[in-house]
């Protein structure tokens, strides 16, 4: 039996799209993400995540460079111009 798709309101589209599986971030933003962006702006994210950490060749066993991506991946997914 094939598993219906969720339609969310994706945030980053402006427009319905079908949502993520499941909750991939913990806590309140992980809960935002789940029901506000859809698959394909969330695979979007992990491309952009993957430069953001090469880039600034960011540590993920340090608070603040997950503290920096957490921020860098809100503003992506919900605040872009």
């Amino acid at each position: 039996m094939k598993k219906k798709k969720r339609i969310v309101f994706c945030d980053f589209f402006k427009k319905n799209k079908e949502g993520l599986d499941y909750q991939f971030f913990p806590g309140k933003i992980g809960k935002r993400i789940y029901q506000n962006i859809s698959k394909e702006a969330w695979a979007f994210w992990i491309k952009k995540q993957t430069k953001i950490i090469n880039e600034k060749k960011l540590n993920m066993f340090l608070d603040q460079d997950r503290a920096f991506l957490e921020k860098e991946m809100e503003n992506f997914l919900f605040y872009k111009k």
